[in-house]
């Protein structure tokens, strides 16, 4: 059977059972985690990727009974992506979703004078470059399957809006995927992608735990923020995945209420 036969007997096996194929990267913790959980309880079938394999397991764990499949990837190695999603198209056939997500904050607190170059680089390479290479496979993918089409979520951030102090490669790094989602949004449309972005401002997870003792503000000062359960940014972005195709939610911001982002800090 040749591939392209292979794929559209795998798809049609999909569309009859009514699963749905996602991949979700930085799977192992945070917003990652919790959206991959929420998709798998919900009917998805998910391909949880992420550096750490253990910690996928664990996510695993939390949504027993369900079609979860575990991928070790460091999305920033284009290798790596390749097997991801030929894994996905290996075990289901066709994809539905990806939820972009994969990320690091860097080292915090670092003035831009002190920032190393690797440092800088290794933000760039998992937050943007990751996000490029993931979505060029998942886009690929979508194109050829039948039916084709499909959706991307980019994780983005209120920092691809206003950033924090000593933020510049996050910040850099989130500014830049909101010009990704726009360019594949664009280039979608023939071919049935659509392509959104998802704006989060503090979820409670690991990478925002300092936040609720004090984290430093644009004024110099250093203050406690509130943060929201992770909870509720994954019943968003299920809501932004299972819409047709259709229509789209182009970007959302979801945030905790009380956060210093709208006004001045």
């Amino acid at each position: 059977m040749d591939a392209a036969r292979n794929t559209q007997v795998h798809g049609e096996r999909a569309e009859r059972s009514g699963s749905r194929i996602a991949v979700v990267t930085g799977a192992g913790s945070g917003i990652g985690r919790a959206v991959a959980v929420e998709l798998l309880r919900s009917g998805w079938s998910v391909a949880l990727a992420g550096r750490r394999p253990g910690t996928l397991e664990e996510t695993a764990a939390l949504a027993p009974g369900t079609d979860a499949l575990v991928v070790r990837t460091d999305v920033a190695r284009p290798q790596d992506v390749t097997a991801l999603f030929a894994a996905v198209l290996g075990r289901h056939g066709r994809l539905d979703l990806l939820f972009n997500n994969a990320g690091t904050f860097g080292p915090g607190g670092v003035p831009v004078e002190e920032l190393s170059y690797d440092a800088w680089r290794h933000v760039v390479d998992t937050n943007l470059n990751g996000a490029f290479l993931c979505a060029q496979a998942a886009y690929r993918q979508m194109k050829e399957q039948d039916p084709r089409g499909g959706r991307i979520i980019n994780n983005g951030s209120v920092s691809a809006h206003t950033p924090r102090p000593r933020s510049a490669a996050y910040t850099a790094t989130k500014h830049a995927l909101t010009g990704l989602t726009k360019s594949l949004s664009l280039d979608g449309r023939p071919h049935g992608i659509a392509v959104s972005q998802i704006d989060i401002g503090n979820a409670a997870t690991e990478m925002t735990a300092k936040m609720q003792s004090g984290v430093l503000q644009a004024d110099g000062s250093t203050a406690p923020e509130p943060v929201m359960d992770a909870a509720d940014v994954a019943r968003t972005v299920r809501h932004m995945a299972e819409l047709p195709l259709e229509a789209n939610m182009q970007f959302v911001t979801v945030l905790a209420t009380g956060m210093p982002f709208i006004g001045r800090g």
